[in-house]
């Protein structure tokens, strides 16, 4: 839908006065499972105006050996056939969606402290150092 909208006619009248697009944000792309490309989630998710916030380990990798074989376009498919594909085939879409908004969640508390602690760390060096 948001491809579609920023080819529609509409859209482009509102780009010629002036507006720019909000990019779509594609966050922590690193990939959890090992038996999967370490890549899967950043080929698959190369879109105009996106913003991937991977890890600099996917960074990496994807430098290294990662394609652009994909890109989303407006027709290229529906995600709600494809969350009904799931589901017949037994994924718990609720309990899913917990799951990994649980773990999401508990990553960037685990960032922020990381973040927190090295700051802390730094700090009295770089007081000392203004002083």
């Amino acid at each position: 839908m948001y491809s579609q909208l920023l080819a529609s006619a509409r859209w482009q009248r509102v780009l010629n006065a002036g507006a720019r697009p909000q990019r779509l944000l594609f966050v922590s792309t690193g990939t959890k499972d090992p038996k999967v490309s370490d890549v899967l989630y950043v080929q698959k998710l190369i879109a105009p105006l996106a913003t991937n916030t991977m890890p600099e380990a996917t960074l990496q990798a994807f430098a290294a050996h990662g394609e652009v074989e994909f890109e989303l376009y407006p027709d290229s498919g529906s995600s709600a056939e494809m969350l009904r594909q799931f589901v017949r085939s037994g994924v718990d879409l609720d309990g899913l969606a917990e799951h990994l908004q649980e773990q999401g969640a508990a990553s960037f508390v685990s960032a922020w402290n990381d973040l927190l602690s090295v700051t802390a760390a730094k700090l009295p060096a770089a007081v000392k150092e203004l002083s």
